[in-house]
């Protein structure tokens, strides 16, 4: 990446695929870019900018290198290869992160580390955010991965009748189609999980309920 690469990018802004951070020092924040660019397809993190693109560079490249290895590294699980370079930019350094999609997802954030609430947390990148991902859509990236099991689905009634429904409302979510047709939401999480990944189904995280829709509407 040069001075170019980094002029373009500024004059783009923060997407499904860039973020700008102003200073490298919440290990949370920057686990949580890692970890939605990972589990998406991919992005860069640049640091010493600006959320209003104003390039304020970085302070101690060697010392803010470590801490973004050791936050991909220790606060990701399972780890994070990342790829770091230093761009000069008008008389400043920019820290450039480079996350590849991952073929280990999920991947989470390690949560309050040293507590009793510890946990982990999985996000995924959705238009310009960072967001959390539902037990749904993890269960659906951990379906992503080349050591998944083969996929098998069978289309009987409950199924029918969600393509049915689909027909006339176009959308629905979880809790919706576990009402319509009578069965508990972890059985009614696991068929729509199964379609998605089946290709006939697209999940949709852009607003406060997910919900799905078939996947050529």
């Amino acid at each position: 990446m040069n001075y170019r690469d980094i002029h373009v990018l500024l004059g783009e802004g923060e997407g499904f695929e860039l973020e700008f951070k102003r200073k490298v020092s919440n290990p949370d924040k920057i686990a949580k870019a890692m970890v939605g660019f990972a589990n998406t397809k991919g992005g860069t993190i640049l640091f010493g900018i600006d959320d209003d693109r104003s390039v304020v560079g970085v302070e101690s490249e060697k010392s803010e290198i470590e801490m973004i290895r050791n936050v991909a590294d220790f606060h990701c699980e399972p780890p994070i290869e990342v790829g770091i370079e230093i761009v000069p930019y008008k008389g400043k350094d920019v820290i450039a992160v480079f996350v590849e999609e991952s073929r280990d997802k999920p991947h989470a954030v390690v949560l309050n580390e040293d507590s009793e609430d510890s946990h982990l947390q999985v996000y995924i990148r959705v238009n310009d955010k960072t967001v959390e991902a539902s037990k749904e859509v993890a269960r659906i990236l951990r379906c992503e991965s080349p050591d998944a099991p083969p996929l098998r689905i069978a289309i009987g009634e409950n199924e029918r009748r969600l393509f049915d429904f689909l027909d006339d409302k176009k959308r629905i979510t979880l809790s919706e189609f576990g009402d319509l047709v009578n069965i508990s939401k972890r059985r009614a999480s696991r068929t729509l999980i199964q379609l998605v990944r089946a290709g006939v189904l697209r999940v949709h995280t852009n607003e406060k309920e997910e919900y799905y829709t078939r996947a050529f509407d």
